[in-house]
């Protein structure tokens, strides 16, 4: 698992977290052993905390290097998948368990991969969004609900080295150590706030979430500096050689050319190598290694015809809609419907006590101030927003008041300092 945190800093009030109960258990990486650790987990009793390691800022792609288990009457459980590839004896063996993950998001697509899916799910993280805590990383909740100070300081390392690190191990296990008791301490907090069913909606929809699509033109990231078309074919035709390169290596890309060197290159648009060498961005080792290769691409890129280079903009997609920031000129009664949905949003999160985003994900808001429902009736829109897919939760929550502002605007309270506004 990979978190956005720094580590947790030890106080006189938290207990230091430093190694299992049980010690940290050898890697389980053969046929026998996994025939074990699947008889022991369907032995078990009540939630299983699992949690995976992913080495994305060192390899090609998101797969899993770890997988961690622990379950009442089983014990924790280290599994190597590199080895082992399908894990699926191991997900059947808890069918029917709940699985206690934290950013659940993040780990479920790369535990896919290997046959692990699991029918139940509760998310730690999630459940400390809509409880309304303001750190809601592991270490934070595990510091504020247990009074553990849980270390975090292999949450971006390698995890594709072989053998792993007896401290990294040490740092895995522990990860699943307290998830548990973490889940029962947040359960019952969400179901002293009425929470607790919106949170059972949340997690089934994690759980069922399909993989993250491609992001269209994803070599585009960044190159909003570039304002002339010959550019942007400069950078996408070295992003385009990079994906190759760092597949075939599984490598991540940018350990192999960083995003700042594309963008220099489309910038500068140097018609040789010696021209290329002299940038900066160029001069470190790693890019330097294979400068023939990027000269080469950059070539490719400023012979191609006029009529093949790429559109200045992002080509917006069929489904799509325009970003806010052009509403005003487009279409300026959507612009002032968006400022009514964002109220609306806004106002009755702080009630609830919730992050604005969780209460309605800030698609779903664009896309229904650009083009609401006619009429926009409290039953039109809460069939919009469960096409989109809102939670039966939220709709409950915002149909009405978002039928009443979009009817009158001067109805909606005035906006409030409640944080920042991710709509926009």
């Amino acid at each position: 698992m990979t978190e956005e945190e720094t580590a947790t800093a030890p106080s006189e009030d938290l207990r230091p977290l430093l190694a299992p109960a049980e010690g940290v258990p050898d890697v389980v990486a053969g046929p026998d052993r996994l025939a074990e650790v699947v008889e022991a987990m369907r032995r078990g009793r009540g939630p299983v905390a699992v949690d995976a390691e992913r080495a994305s800022g060192f390899r090609y792609g998101q797969r899993a290097y770890l997988v961690q288990l622990r379950r009442e009457g089983a014990g924790t459980a280290l599994v190597d998948p590199i080895p082992l590839g399908d894990l699926t004896a191991l997900s059947e063996a808890l069918d029917g368990v709940e699985w206690v993950l934290h950013a659940a998001n993040q780990d479920l697509p790369c535990l896919a991969e290997i046959g692990m899916r699991p029918s139940s799910l509760f998310d730690t993280e999630l459940a400390g969004r809509l409880l309304g805590m303001q750190r809601v990383g592991l270490g934070p909740i595990v510091a504020a609900e247990l009074g553990l100070s849980l270390a975090k300081e292999h949450s971006a390392a390698d995890w594709s080295v072989r053998p792993l690190p007896e401290s990294y191990l040490r740092y895995a296990a522990l990860d699943v150590e307290v998830l548990v008791d973490l889940r029962d301490a947040l359960s019952e907090k969400l179901e002293r706030a009425g929470k607790l069913e919106w949170a059972r909606q949340e997690f089934e929809a994690v759980r069922l979430a399909p993989p993250p699509a491609p992001k269209p033109d994803a070599w585009r990231r960044g190159a909003h500096v570039i304002t002339d078309r010959r550019g942007l074919a400069v950078v996408r035709e070295l992003w385009r050689t990079r994906e190759e390169i760092a597949a075939r290596a599984d490598i991540a890309p940018g350990r192999i050319l960083p995003v700042a060197a594309m963008i220099a290159a489309g910038q500068a648009k140097p018609r040789s190598a010696a021209r290329l060498a002299e940038l900066r961005e160029f001069k470190n080792r790693g890019a330097a290694r294979r400068l023939q290769i990027w000269a080469a691409a950059v070539e490719r890129a400023l012979a191609l015809p006029e009529e093949e280079l790429p559109p200045r903009r992002a080509p917006q997609s069929p489904d799509g809609i325009p970003a806010p920031r052009s509403w005003r000129d487009r279409n300026p009664e959507a612009a002032e419907r968006l400022e009514v949905v964002k109220a609306v949003v806004r106002h009755r999160a702080a009630e609830i006590d919730l992050p604005q985003e969780n209460l309605l994900t800030p698609d779903y808001q664009r896309r229904l101030a650009w083009s609401p429902p006619e009429p926009a009736t409290e039953q039109r829109i809460g069939e919009m927003l469960t096409e989109l897919g809102a939670r039966p939760w939220q709709v409950e929550q915002l149909a009405g008041r978002l039928a009443a502002g979009l009817a009158d605007p001067s109805s909606v309270p005035p906006p409030e300092a409640v944080g920042s506004d991710p709509v926009t």
